[in-house]
């Protein structure tokens, strides 16, 4: 039986990180309050909220973007030093719609699950998308910064988790991440990101991020 989703949700406001439904974000956790928060969600529903920030707010309270990802710790491990290693497995996307002052160190939000309800229903099949350009995408941009990576892996993955590995993992900016997190379904996903990669390769290797 699913569990349900929570109103209000600890916020581990993270730049240049995403986390996508059914992927796995593994975090060391060494800030005093951020070890508090998982202290808090392991003796809980075990959920937190990955969120990036955006320009405004203050050194210790930046700003967020609109959208996070909302995770289920899967797995835990503290350190000799104090701190956690923890993997959090993505459960749903999720709107902040405002933030509680519930007088914790962390900051937690009050969130709306509505907007991304087809989360929980596994992903969309990708039918009748062109993985054939996709790979030569990816290839062409990978040759031209200079990355590598499994080929034979990324040729026999479901097009759905090769999407949103690469969203998650590939060196895009956090801008270029935010839109692909913010895609309201995977066929968007991929059609985005391709976007980004056409970008990419036209400013040639180097270019700009932004």
């Amino acid at each position: 039986m699913s569990q349900a989703l929570p109103q209000l949700l600890p916020l581990f406001p993270l730049g240049g990180a995403i986390l996508l439904p059914g992927e796995m974000l593994p975090l060391n956790v060494f800030e005093p309050r951020y070890l508090n928060m998982t202290d808090d969600a392991l003796s809980g529903n075990r959920m937190l909220g990955i969120i990036q920030t955006c320009p405004g707010g203050t050194k210790d309270r930046p700003a967020l973007e609109w959208v996070g990802g909302a995770g289920r710790i899967i797995s835990h491990k503290e350190t000799d030093d104090g701190r956690y290693l923890i993997v959090l497995e993505g459960v749903s996307r999720f709107r902040l719609v405002d933030e509680e002052d519930l007088q914790t160190p962390y900051r937690v939000g009050r969130v709306d699950w509505a907007p991304f309800a087809g989360d929980r229903q596994g992903p969309d099949a990708l039918l009748g998308a062109d993985r054939d350009r996709l790979l030569q995408l990816l290839q062409s941009w990978f040759q031209a910064e200079g990355l590598v990576t499994d080929w034979d892996a990324i040729a026999q993955a479901p097009l759905p988790r090769v999407v949103n590995q690469l969203a998650m993992g590939a060196p895009f900016s956090a801008k270029e991440k935010q839109d692909m997190l913010e895609a309201p379904e995977d066929t968007q996903r991929l059609e985005t990101m391709s976007s980004i990669l056409e970008r990419r390769l036209a400013e040639g290797a180097g270019g700009s991020a932004n």
